[in-house]
């Protein structure tokens, strides 16, 4: 298993690689993955899975030259490392970024152990959609490794079903099947308030409203700023939490303090306990993104967790997300243009409880029913070892 960002639920951040490889450990397989982190180099067993970390730094707050340079340190590194591994059955490679394609590949071509190839977000199109990637020859260049990836893979792995139906369409005749991110119905439960949690996070008596992930651009949580301005004027109890580390983090505490937001706490990235804990102090869920077309394709972590913990989600984006909550009535839709739509749609779950609790419960119904950790874990296994048969 090939992926430069894997992550533990002791080091917090999306979890999603450990626990696929958890669960092939789990049904007989041997896994190895190889992964960076900025620490020398060292070799741990998590749980059953081998795990080499490689020293690549990576940063959120790396600027678009910066990542580039990490990424190809990557590729490079964890090709000479699966040289180790030449009687691998299969080479499981996880993007983003898109470059794990060229691990991907040039271990296939140099050591022949095929690759299958997970996609968790349309690269280029994300950044291209997002302006980050200008140069018309750059962009050529991204959209034929792409579809050359996809085609030189035994099969793909969709986490999305918006991304299942853009590879499809982009690549005629090739395996792509759909396993999205889990919610781990296990670890994140519906439950009450903690009245320690309330005053460890000063939030009794209020209505909490809690986005957590990432703080970077593509985010866009001046959105969340701007909510809370709303909510100010209108005279609405609710307190706003951002919970993650990211480019805008600095941005937007300063934000925060020019404006004197009392009622938006920003707070530092934390694992997967800390989550649970500002979860359970928690209303409802924002799911925040720019509102650039290619991001409403996306998987989300923290739209996973929260509906296991059952929570009322706010989307402010269009795509199968937005559908999904207003289907299973667990959530609504607020313009990202409109930060009073917000707090409009927001009004009768202040005021009816039992309205949020049967959303609340909605939410947590649709977690057990199709994303279930463990379901879609056995799900994966199946899919592997049939890669691995066939």
């Amino acid at each position: 298993m090939i992926h430069q960002h894997f992550k533990t639920p002791q080091s917090g951040g999306a979890v999603r690689s450990y626990y696929l490889a958890k669960a092939l450990v789990g049904s007989g397989m041997e896994v190895v993955v190889i992964t960076g982190h900025d620490q020398p180099y060292k070799k741990e067993d998590v749980d059953g899975i081998e795990v080499h970390f490689l020293k690549v730094p990576y940063n959120n707050d790396f600027g678009f030259f910066k990542r580039s340079v990490s990424f190809l340190r990557f590729v490079i590194k964890s090709v000479k490392k699966a040289g180790e591994f030449r009687d691998a059955k299969l080479c499981y490679a996880i993007s983003v970024p898109l470059t794990v394609g060229l691990s991907a590949r040039w271990i296939k071509r140099q050591y022949k152990i095929p690759y299958m190839f997970e996609v968790g977000d349309l690269w280029p199109d994300a950044p291209v959609q997002m302006g980050f990637v200008r140069n018309h020859f750059l962009k050529k260049l991204l959209y034929k490794l792409e579809i050359n990836f996809y085609r030189e893979a035994k099969s793909i792995v969709a986490l999305s079903p918006a991304i299942q139906f853009a590879i499809e369409n982009k690549i005629s005749g090739k395996k792509v099947d759909l396993v999205p991110n889990m919610g781990d119905t296990d670890f994140f439960i519906k439950t009450t308030r903690d009245p320690l949690l309330e005053e460890k996070y000063k939030v009794k008596g209020k209505f909490v409203v809690s986005y957590i992930g990432a703080i970077g651009v593509a985010n866009g949580l001046d959105y969340v700023i701007a909510c809370a301005q709303a909510s100010r004027k209108a005279g609405l109890p609710i307190q706003f939490i951002i919970c993650g580390e990211g480019a805008l983090k600095k941005k937007l505490l300063e934000e925060v303090k020019r404006q004197e937001l009392e009622n938006l706490s920003i707070l530092d990235f934390t694992n997967r306990d800390g989550v649970r804990e500002v979860l359970n102090v928690t209303d409802a869920a924002l799911i925040s993104y720019k509102p650039v077309p290619i991001l409403e394709t996306g998987s989300p972590n923290k739209f996973f967790d929260a509906l296991a913990a059952g929570k009322l989600i706010i989307a402010n984006f269009g795509g199968w997300i937005k559908d999904e909550i207003e289907e299973s009535n667990c959530g609504f839709y607020a313009d990202p243009h409109q930060p009073a739509d917000l707090i409009k749609k927001i009004k009768p779950f202040i005021e009816d409880r039992l309205l949020l609790e049967n959303y609340q419960f909605n939410a947590r119904s649709l977690a057990e029913r199709k994303y279930s950790r463990k379901d879609l874990s056995a799900k994966f296994s199946k899919i592997i070892a049939e890669a691995i048969q066939n």
